[in-house]
C-alpha cells in the first residue's frame, strides 16, 4: 500500500474535437483509432472509486463527441466521485443538456479565451459566440458553470476587458492558466510568455469585488505576497506540483500519467489494458519525479529561493516544456522574477 491518496483524476476520454486549436496541447481533432470502449471506461470508473478517488475532470478533445459520455458520467457519479466536464461548447444542444441535467454532474468548464477576435483568432469563427451561447443556456438550466482562460502573449493584458463581459453572466468561478508550449502550440510557435505578475496583480485587485470567484492555476505564481488570493477564495497557497501524490492524468487509451498536462510519452508510468490502475499507482517506482523530489533537486533560481521546499519549483508540466525538459525550475514564477 502506499502512502499516497489519490484525490483527484483529469481523464481524456477521446481526441475528438470539432476544433483543431492553433494551441491545443494534446493535438485535438481526431479520435485515436484505440480509444477505450464503453466497458473498459466503465471499468477505469470502478478502479477509480476503489482508490478513493474525489473528483475527476472529463475533458477531450470535446467530451460531448463522444456517444457515451453519459454513461461514463454516471459510472462515476453513482459511485459518489464528483465530475466536472470542461467543454469548448460549440456543440451543446438541448440532448446534451437534459443528460447533463440527469447525471448529477458537479460543474462544466467552458474554455474561453477572452474576447472574441482573441478567441475565434486561435479556434475558429462564430466559436466565441457559441460558447457564450452554452454558457447562457447552461445558467439558465440551473447548471453550475465556470469559464477557463489560457494565457498567452496575445491575450493576457485583455483581461480587464474580458472581465467586464463574464460579469454578465451567473458564472461561479472563472480560471486563469498558462497556455504550455507543446503540441499545437510547440508546432504553431504559439508565442505563450507573459508576464505572470501582471496577471497575479490582476487577480489580486479584482477578487473582493467580482460576483464570481476568480483564480490561478498552478501553472502560475508562485508565493508573492498576494498567494493566498490566487487559489480563489479560500485562502490556499499553493503547496507544489501534485501529480503522482494525489492526483493523475488518464489518456482515451488509458495511458496513466502523474497529471495530464504532462502531455509526454516520457511520463507514462502504466497503461490500464496492461496493469490496473491500483497496481500504477502503488508501484514504489512510480511518479518519482515528486514521490522522490527533494530541495535539492532544484535547479537555476529555484535552488536560491527560500521558498523553494515548499513550492518544489511550481508546476512539472510547464517546466518541463518551457525549459528544455528541466523539472524543477520554473521560467514563470513570479516570485523569481522579481516581485514579491
Amino acid at each position: 500500500m502506499t502512502e499516497y491518496k489519490l484525490k483527484s483524476c483529469v481523464w481524456e476520454i477521446t481526441l475528438a474535437c470539432c476544433f483543431s486549436c492553433a494551441y491545443c496541447g494534446s493535438c485535438g481533432g481526431k479520435a485515436r483509432e484505440n480509444e477505450l470502449s464503453t466497458l473498459e471506461c466503465l471499468g477505469v470508473a470502478h478502479q477509480l472509486a476503489d482508490l478513493g478517488c474525489r473528483r475527476v475532470s472529463l475533458i477531450g478533445g470535446e467530451v460531448f463527441m463522444r456517444r457515451d459520455w453519459e454513461q461514463i458520467v454516471r459510472a462515476l457519479t453513482s459511485r459518489g466521485i464528483k465530475v466536472c466536464i470542461i467543454t469548448n461548447g460549440f456543440t451543446m444542444t438541448d440532448r446534451i443538456i437534459t443528460a447533463l441535467k440527469g447525471a448529477n454532474i458537479e460543474s462544466v468548464a467552458v474554455s474561453v479565451d477572452g474576447p472574441e477576435d482573441v478567441h475565434d483568432a486561435f479556434r475558429q469563427q462564430g466559436s466565441y459566440k457559441r460558447a457564450f451561447e452554452a454558457i447562457d443556456v447552461l445558467c439558465r438550466n440551473g447548471i453550475p458553470v465556470s469559464v477557463i482562460s489560457a494565457l498567452r502573449a496575445d491575450n493576457y493584458k485583455r483581461l480587464p476587458e474580458f472581465c467586464e463581459t463574464l460579469k454578465n453572466y451567473p458564472i461561479f468561478a472563472w480560471q486563469l492558466q498558462a497556455c504550455s508550449p507543446m503540441g499545437n502550440a510547440k508546432k504553431n510557435g504559439v508565442e505563450v510568455a507573459f508576464d505572470a505578475g501582471y496577471v497575479i496583480d490582476f487577480v489580486a485587485k479584482n477578487l473582493r469585488n467580482s460576483p464570481f470567484s476568480m483564480g490561478c492555476a498552478d501553472n502560475i505564481g508562485y508565493f508573492t505576497e498576494n498567494e493566498p488570493l490566487l487559489r480563489g477564495r479560500n485562502g490556499a497557497c499553493f503547496g507544489g506540483c501534485g501529480a503522482g501524490l494525489d492526483s493523475i492524468g488518464i489518456d482515451s487509451i488509458g495511458n496513466v500519467r502523474g497529471c495530464e498536462s504532462m502531455y509526454d510519452d516520457h511520463f507514462i508510468e502504466g497503461n490500464l489494458r496492461q496493469r490496473s490502475l491500483r497496481d500504477i499507482w502503488e508501484d514504489e517506482n512510480a511518479f518519482s519525479y515528486n514521490r522522490k523530489f527533494t530541495p535539492a533537486a532544484l535547479t537555476g533560481k529555484c535552488a536560491q529561493c527560500e521558498m523553494g521546499e515548499y513550492c518544489g519549483g511550481g508546476c512539472r508540466s510547464y517546466n518541463y516544456f518551457t525549459n528544455g525538459g528541466k523539472l524543477y525550475e520554473n521560467v514563470l514564477c513570479a516570485r523569481g522574477n522579481g516581485k514579491r
